[in-house]
Formats: C-alpha cells, sequence, structure tokens
C-alpha cells in the first residue's frame, strides 16, 4: 500500500478502534469499486465483520481525509511558487491536523484584496512596522515616523505615519496561525450564542427572543432552529465572549515584560487586530462549524429514522383498502389484493358535516365485501381523524372481521404526481394514485417508499435548512443497506427497488426488467450475466441480493453468493443432505463435524461458513418479518377520552434531539421527552427509540386547547 494510504489508515485505525489489516482491507475494497452493502455482508472476513453503518461512516471519513491531503498538497506547492516554503513551515503544513489549521498556515501567503496593511505597505510603512514590533527599549516611534512623512503618497502626519504601521502589524497578527488556533479555542470553549429577537411581533421563535446559551452546549435542533429563524430575520444572533481576555493573551504573546514606547503601539495593533479582523472571521467559522456539526447530527437523526420506517415488517396475505383522507375533495379509496395489483377504486365524502354518510357507508361496504378486504389503510394527514372515526363505526356493522390501521402517508403526493406514478397508473389521477400508495405502503413499506425521494418522506427535523448534497448521499446510503438487506424478487421488483440493489444503477434496472418482459421470468442468476450493460464486477455485487423463488438453483433464493455456490454444495454434500432434505439441524451437524475442518475442506472462512448455514436454513428470509407488526385497530379514540396515568400502545412516528413523537390513535401525535424516555441518561432518543417501533407509554398531561399530549415511558 502506497505511503499515502499508510498514512490515511493510521489515522482511520485510531479514529475507528479497528486492527490495522481491517482499515487497509476496507480501504483496498472500496478503491476497488465494491459497495459498501456487498463489502458488509460478502467480505466480512476482510473487515472483521464491519457493518454498513461502519463502513459508510469509514468511507465518509476516509474521502474527507483524501480530500485533506489534497488540499495539503496544493497549500504547499502554493507556498512554494511564491518561493516561500521552508522546512519549518513544510513541517506545520505536514502536521496540520484539521483545514481549520491549514487554513490559518495559508492565510499570510493567500492573495489578497487591497487591504488597509496592504495600502500601508505601498506608501512604505513596512519598514516602520518592523521598528515598532521589535519593541526596543531606545526606540522612539514618534521620533520615526516623522521620517515616513511623505504628501504625495497620502502620508501627512505622524499620526497617519503610525496609524498605518499598525495596520500592517494588525494584519501580520491575524494571519498569525497559533494566535488564531487558540482564539478559536478559547472561543469555542468559553464563547456564547447570544440571540434576541430583530421584530417586535410574536412567533414561532419567540422562544429565542431573549436567549444566551454557551457555544460548546448548544444542541443541534437549537442551531437550525436560530439559524432559520435569523434567516427569516425573526433572530439577530451574535457571538460574545469576554474580548478583554483574548486581547490580554494577544498582548501577553507580543509584548515583553518590560514595556518599551512602541509597546502601546502594539497593544493597540493587537486589540485592532482581534476586533476588526479576528473576532468577524472566528464568528462566521464558529457558527459555519457549530451549523455543519448540527447538520450532520440531525442528517445521522433523519438516516435511522428512515431506516426504521423503511424496515417495518410487511403485512402479507391481505387484501387491503388505500384510504387517502380529504375534506371538500373527499376520500380516496383504492384496493389492493395481495400483490399489490388494483381491484377498485373510488370517492367517498364522509368527513364534513354536510356530507351523505349513509351514501359513503353503502359505497364503502359493497366494496369491501365485493373484494373481501381484510384491512383498511388509512392516511394519517388531513382530515384523517373524521376518516378513522368514520371507519371504526363503519367496520363494526360488517358481518366480517376487518382492521383498520394509521398509515404514515408521508411523501405519498409527491409520489402521486411523479412520473414513475403516471407511468405505473396512467388511468387513474393523482388523488387516486396516493390511496394506492398508501395501500401498497402497508403490504410493503420498503417497496413503495423507495419509490419517494427520502427527502420528501418526513421523517426527520429542519431537513430543509440542511445541505442538500449532504442530505441526499445520507438517506441514499440508507435506503440502500436497507433494499440490500432485504434482499429483492428478481422477477417481480420494480425499476425503482432494483435500483437500489447493490452495483445496478437507473440504467441497468431498467434493463433487467426490459430483459424480464422481453424473455420471460430468471430462470437463474447467472442469466443476470445476458442484461445489457451489467458486467462481471456489477454481476458480483448485484447477485446475492437478488433472489429468485422458483427457479433452477435452489441457492438462488438464499443470501449465499455464487461465488460461495462450490462451498455450500460441498458443506450439504459432506454432512450428507441432498438439496430437498429438511436441513433444520445443519448448524448442529456442522457443529459435530467441527467449523474449523470444514472451513479447511471447502477453503471457506469461518463467517461465511456460518452466514452460508444462516441462509440454508432460512431460504428467501425478509428480516423484517421478525419484527412486531403494525397496531391493528378496531376501535377509536379521541383526546377528550385521554386521562393522565392512562397506559396505551402506541407507534414511534418521529425521533428528534429531544425526544419522540408517538401515534396513540388519537390524531393528534404525543411527544414524550427525552427525559420521560428511560430511568438511565442517555444523550439522544435514537439510542433507546426508532421509527416503527411499538411502545407502551402513559398519559402525563393533556392540552386540549394547544392540541398537545405529554407522554412517559417510565414506570409502565
Amino acid at each position: 500500500m502506497e505511503e499515502k494510504n499508510l498514512k490515511l489508515v493510521e489515522i482511520l485505525c485510531e479514529e475507528f478502534n479497528i486492527k490495522h489489516w481491517q482499515a487497509e482491507n476496507a480501504v483496498a475494497l472500496i478503491d476497488d469499486g465494491n459497495t459498501v452493502p456487498f463489502i458488509a455482508r460478502y467480505r466480512k472476513e476482510a473487515t472483521g465483520s464491519m457493518d454498513d453503518t461502519m463502513l459508510r461512516d469509514f468511507h465518509k471519513r476516509l474521502m474527507a481525509l483524501r480530500s485533506l491531503e489534497e488540499k495539503r498538497e496544493d497549500i504547499l506547492r502554493l507556498i512554494d511558487e511564491q518561493g516561500k516554503l521552508t522546512d519549518e513551515l513544510s513541517e506545520a503544513i505536514e502536521n496540520a491536523k484539521t483545514l481549520s489549521e491549514l487554513e490559518d498556515i495559508y492565510r499570510p501567503y493567500r492573495p489578497k484584496r487591497r487591504t488597509r496593511a496592504s495600502i500601508a505597505k505601498e506608501k512604505g510603512l513596512e519598514p516602520l512596522s518592523v521598528l515598532i514590533m521589535a519593541q526596543d527599549k531606545d526606540f522612539d516611534p514618534d521620533i520615526e515616523a516623522e521620517k515616513y512623512i511623505n504628501e504625495e503618497k497620502g502620508v501627512t502626519s505622524i499620526d497617519d505615519a503610525l496609524a498605518g504601521a499598525m495596520d500592517i502589524i494588525a494584519e501580520d497578527i491575524s494571519d498569525n496561525a497559533d494566535f488564531r488556533k487558540k482564539l478559536r479555542e478559547m472561543t469555542q470553549n468559553n464563547g456564547f450564542i447570544t440571540v434576541k429577537n430583530a421584530k417586535d411581533e410574536d412567533s414561532v421563535y419567540s422562544n429565542y427572543y431573549d436567549f444566551s446559551q454557551k457555544i460548546d452546549g448548544l444542541a443541534p435542533h437549537r442551531v437550525l432552529a436560530i439559524n432559520r429563524g435569523e434567516k427569516e430575520g425573526f433572530l439577530s444572533v451574535k457571538i460574545e465572549v469576554d474580548e478583554e481576555r483574548l486581547i490580554s493573551y494577544l498582548i501577553r504573546k507580543l509584548t515583553p515584560k518590560n514595556s518599551a514606547p512602541a509597546t502601546k503601539y502594539v497593544e493597540l495593533a493587537a486589540a485592532d487586530a482581534y476586533k476588526r479582523l479576528i473576532a468577524p472571521s472566528l464568528a462566521t467559522e464558529i457558527r459555519n462549524t457549530a451549523t455543519e456539526n448540527a447538520e450532520d447530527s440531525s442528517i445521522k437523526v433523519f438516516g435511522k429514522n428512515l431506516n426504521g420506517l423503511l424496515m417495518q415488517p410487511p403485512v402479507k396475505g391481505s387484501t387491503v383498502m388505500g384510504f387517502d383522507p380529504g375534506y371538500r375533495t373527499g376520500c380516496k379509496v383504492a384496493v389492493v389484493n395481495e400483490t399489490g395489483k388494483v381491484l377498485d377504486t373510488g370517492v367517498v365524502y364522509c368527513t364534513l358535516p354536510n356530507h351523505d354518510k349513509e351514501l359513503a357507508k353503502k359505497v364503502l361496504t359493497d366494496m369491501i365485501l365485493r373484494n373481501n378486504v381484510d384491512i383498511v389503510s388509512i392516511g394519517n394527514g388531513t382530515a384523517s381523524k373524521e376518516s378513522e372515526i368514520f371507519i371504526s363505526e363503519l367496520i363494526k356493522g360488517i358481518d366480517r372481521r376487518i382492521y383498520y390501521v394509521m398509515t404514515n402517508e408521508a411523501g405519498a403526493s409527491v409520489y402521486s404526481a411523479s412520473e414513475l406514478a403516471a407511468s405505473e397508473f396512467p388511468e387513474y389521477d393523482v388523488a387516486l394514485r396516493s390511496a394506492v400508495s398508501i395501500a401498497r405502503r402497508l403490504q410493503d413499506p420498503l417497496a413503495e417508499l423507495v419509490k419517494i425521494d427520502p427527502k420528501s418522506i418526513g421523517v426527520g427535523q429542519y431537513q430543509h435548512d440542511m445541505n442538500a448534497t449532504k442530505l441526499s448521499t445520507e438517506l441514499t446510503g440508507v435506503v440502500e443497506d436497507c433494499v440490500n438487506k432485504v434482499g429483492v424478487d428478481l422477477n417481480t421488483a420494480s425499476p425503482s427497488l432494483l435500483g437500489y440493489i447493490s452495483g445496478v444503477n437507473k440504467t441497468v434496472a431498467k434493463n433487467i426488467t426490459s430483459y424480464r418482459e422481453e424473455n420471460g421470468k430468471f430462470k437463474n442468476r447467472t442469466e443476470l450475466m445476458n442484461v445489457p450493460k451489467l458486467g462481471k464486477k456489477a454481476y458480483e455485487q448485484c447477485a446475492g441480493f437478488l433472489r429468485i423463488s422458483d427457479g433452477d438453483n435452489f441457492l438462488d433464493n438464499t443470501s449465499v453468493h455464487p461465488e460461495s455456490y462450490k462451498g455450500a454444495l460441498g458443506l450439504l454434500k459432506t454432512l450428507g443432505y441432498t438439496s430437498t432434505d429438511n436441513l433444520s439441524d445443519l448448524n448442529g451437524r456442522a457443529k459435530e463435524y467441527g467449523k474449523k475442518k470444514l472451513c479447511e475442506e471447502l477453503d471457506i472462512g469461518e463467517i461465511t461458513l456460518n452466514d452460508i448455514i444462516d441462509a440454508l436454513l432460512k431460504p428467501g428470509r425478509d428480516p423484517r418479518e421478525e419484527l412486531p407488526k403494525p397496531t391493528l385497530r378496531e376501535d377509536v379514540l379521541s383526546m377528550e377520552d385521554l386521562k393522565p396515568d392512562m397506559v396505551l400502545s402506541g407507534v414511534v412516528r418521529n425521533v428528534i434531539d429531544f425526544g419522540a413523537f408517538i401515534d396513540i390513535g388519537v390524531h393528534q401525535d404525543g411527544l414524550v421527552h427525552i427525559s420521560q424516555i428511560c430511568d438511565k441518561y442517555i444523550k439522544h432518543p435514537s439510542e433507546v427509540l426508532s421509527v416503527g417501533d411499538n411502545v407502551e407509554v402513559k398519559i402525563l398531561d393533556i392540552d386540549l386547547k394547544k392540541k398537545r399530549i405529554s407522554l412517559t415511558m417510565k414506570g409502565i
């Protein structure tokens, strides 16, 4: 491995607390074009079983370190081109660990626009500034300054000369990398973000109208809220710090113990350097860093929430009625069978007092009985409360067991208006497509939600204020990991789902479905090699994640990778099985034979052997099926029914920095504050809760006027 990579590997080992060989192999695998899902699933021996989350963080950090190295090389080159690169400077640049350290070192050599200091230098005042900085006890600045009076150059007095010299000194102080580093640390550790109202009117930002908190203790959601309030003109924001202390630090560093006549000018220049040049720059930098950290934290939370939503267990084998609530335009209805095929559609009016609810009941009852509907999936948006009450009453009057469930409809309207929805359902209008989506996302949340831009699914906070590229990268990675963790049926998967499979891009996904349409079902994984633009590398990356349930080879319906088929078949043969035998005692028989011995004979690693055994024991396994199913309901509650200390079942809808919102079946989600989640201290609610979790909660308080419900998970 080349020297550059070795340096990066050392840093990555320390930061991720992994062995040198793990980091070295992970870097090599990434550089060889392997995807994170493929490395996480099929290269466990090489990485020491680093999971997909860790590998994504590792990959992100590797790219950041390489970007830092490129910046380092650029700075070395640019300073060298100026003929100013010394051994000492080169060493400082090589030892810099952060971008801000590199920028501080490069600052004096960066081409500048005209400044007060550069103008003073044009007037010939630099020699005077050097003499003043020397602070010789026998040097009289006033006498020396008189020599620099030159009306042609604009220096008309001693004061002009001294002011120009101090401008040069101030800029030199500002450009000193060591000073900036120390002042940055002092501001970061001791400074406050102080917020005041910029308008004399009430707003959603009123909590910040007289707000102050230490910079290093400010929660990410507060940073983003303050930024938005400032952007919208409601808040004014300052970084405040004991500036006398910081100026005193500069003066101590710049002046001798026994002051000289020139010392007072150095002190004035130091104060000017801090107030005019350093403080505004550091304030911008610190706020940018705080924003970047807050974005990173919130993007991580968004990613965890999205993972929870995508990995909700599918409700299979049921005919579902999708119910998209509305007021004036009515409620859109679509019935889909157990495979997601649309059987029936319609519109009913049942949410306003003037609606003919009896007619709506008759239409829906006929539709339910005609199509043998098992579950009604109600979107949780506008008019959902009225719809839930109506559906609850409706199903009580039908002579068969029917449930309803409240389904997160976030992004349904985005999907229904998309080109993809139009191509899937050209015969339906936008509203009916939304009802289809609400039905299907109960049957298979992952397959339906991959059709929507992850940013539009709405399980985060302040997502519109974040760096769009970083957010998109993070969320796309989450979707990829979920899709590949579950695997997809090669013969039924949509292009949207296939496009997230390891090694498969949108073009190849469309080519797979086109090949399927032209040639019929895939009979084996090897056929993938016939798909246009799906080459050898792409096949290696994708094959293990694509399932064929009724193909030529039973291994094609497992997560065993084709590269391990020889080992899998050898395992079965060695232990005396055929492909049609019951394999329930496979693991026990492998232990009895000796797993190390099997690994040696089959030439595979022990981790791979265990993965093969797991895959053979559960062909076609969907990891989501092991999770608790969505809460199915038959009756409805209202906020008026709630009482303190009442214990209810709920579903986590969103996890944010200060708590989690729980759907307890009363239309208005309740809030469990972070302090009410568990008895032990936690830094973030996501340590305990994920979107989609079924939880037990107790009512703490109900505010009917403000429609707020406070919940606790303690003492249940």
